[in-house]
């Protein structure tokens, strides 16, 4: 697939842009190049190829799941305003 230089100055029109004679051309060829290696990527038989996650074989270092820290939710709910049944009451915002 090509394009020519009448519908890259469609395209330039919808966009807003104003180009010049030499920009026209110019934009024409480069337009055409990625074009042509679309179309060229497009002919790759990936069939059989497994998509990857990442680029680069990695493994993300976890840590183990445990607990560190004490619970301390009874003397925080201590101070508050209003409790419910372990968790905060607060004002309606949205009705």
């Amino acid at each position: 697939m090509s394009i020519n230089e009448e519908q890259v100055g469609q395209i330039a029109y919808l966009a807003r842009l104003s180009l010049s004679d030499e920009e026209l051309q110019s934009n024409t060829k480069d337009l055409n190049s990625i074009l042509s290696l679309a179309e060229q990527l497009a002919e790759i038989d990936t069939d059989d190829i497994t998509p990857m996650a990442h680029p680069l074989h990695m493994t993300q270092r976890l840590r183990e799941d445990k607990v560190s820290e004490k619970d301390q939710s009874e003397s925080f709910q201590s101070i508050a305003p209003k409790i419910g049944k372990r968790h905060y009451l607060v004002p309606t915002v949205i009705e």
